[in-house]
């Protein structure tokens, strides 16, 4: 099954310019969510998982199959205020300006076997974010596991230390 087939291009989404890549038919359809999901756990090659972060927001979809599969914790990390315990945050530049995520601080232990999961690798910002989020809190970054990854925007660069896997590249 080409996972391609089920991932749309949206020209002009969010903004003029953007050419957006647009999941929704890869989730409504069982069989390719199934095959997605069993290609990204096999880019694991058995390894052993503790924890599953999702990154604010599409990452949580598949996040939480990966963690059920993986019988793993599953971590949501978020936008700054929408977790309510206590947290630790992280910066990532965008286009124009900065953001950040937020992890809760008991969400991690050290020495935790840590997958982390988002719908898509572009500039590598969030990504190394998120890196930097487990690593203080003592995590073990396994794989930073994505449903596709846009090439030609070189997110890879900021994060090439870790192991990588796309399930698609563009």
């Amino acid at each position: 099954m080409k996972l391609e087939n089920y991932i749309r291009d949206i020209q002009g989404f969010p903004k003029e310019g953007i050419l957006f890549k647009d999941i929704t038919p890869l989730l409504n359809d069982a069989n390719a969510t199934r095959e997605c999901l069993k290609t990204l756990v096999e880019s694991l090659k058995g390894q052993k998982i503790d924890k599953v972060i999702g990154a604010e927001s599409r990452g949580f979809l598949f996040g939480m199959l990966l963690a059920q599969q993986l019988n793993a914790g599953f971590v949501p990390v978020r936008k700054p205020g929408k977790l309510p315990y206590e947290t630790i945050s992280a910066s990532y530049d965008l286009e124009y300006g900065t953001d950040n995520l937020e992890i809760h601080i008991d969400a991690i232990q050290k020495g935790d076997k840590v997958l982390i999961h988002d719908d898509v690798l572009a500039t590598g910002g969030t990504a190394k974010a998120v890196c930097e989020l487990v690593e203080k809190l003592g995590g073990e970054i396994i794989q930073l596991n994505f449903l596709m990854e846009l090439t030609f925007l070189n997110g890879r660069e900021k994060i090439k230390e870790y192991d990588i896997f796309a399930a698609v590249t563009y």
